[in-house]
């Protein structure tokens, strides 16, 4: 099962190991320290946005603008490799628990809910 989540909170009763989908690590924070204060035990940046994408979903206003990054973001994981991944992780969701996540705070605004939606389109077994 995976969970999606804010990297950096407290963890839940088996939610296994936790994957962070963001483009650079934690601002100040010792590697060594990344499991140790919930940001992450292994980094995936292969599942974040790019940085341009990244910088334009931060700048999105409205609905149109958060539906132009969704958009964006979606074409970027269907490259062969990124939709390899997303393949894996669906497929690994019905064996074992573990979780995905991005440091934003509203998930609704924040590249983790596009990334839910495309994990469920693959038949990934998510927490709801």
């Amino acid at each position: 099962m995976i969970r999606v989540v804010r990297l950096g909170t407290a963890r839940s009763a088996g939610e296994g190991l936790r994957i962070g989908t963001v483009r650079r690590p934690p601002r100040g924070v010792p590697k060594a320290d990344f499991a140790k204060q919930n940001w992450y035990d292994v980094w995936l940046p292969d599942l974040a946005p790019s940085e341009a994408l990244v910088k334009l979903g931060q700048r999105a206003e409205d609905e149109k603008d958060w539906s132009a990054f969704a958009r964006k973001y979606r074409k970027e994981m269907a490259s062969p490799g990124k939709a390899r991944v997303l393949d894996l992780l669906a497929a690994l969701s019905h064996h074992a628990s573990f979780s995905v996540g991005c440091y934003c705070e509203d998930e609704a605004r924040c590249h983790r809910s596009v990334l839910r939606k495309l994990l469920a389109e693959r038949g990934a077994h998510l927490a709801a």
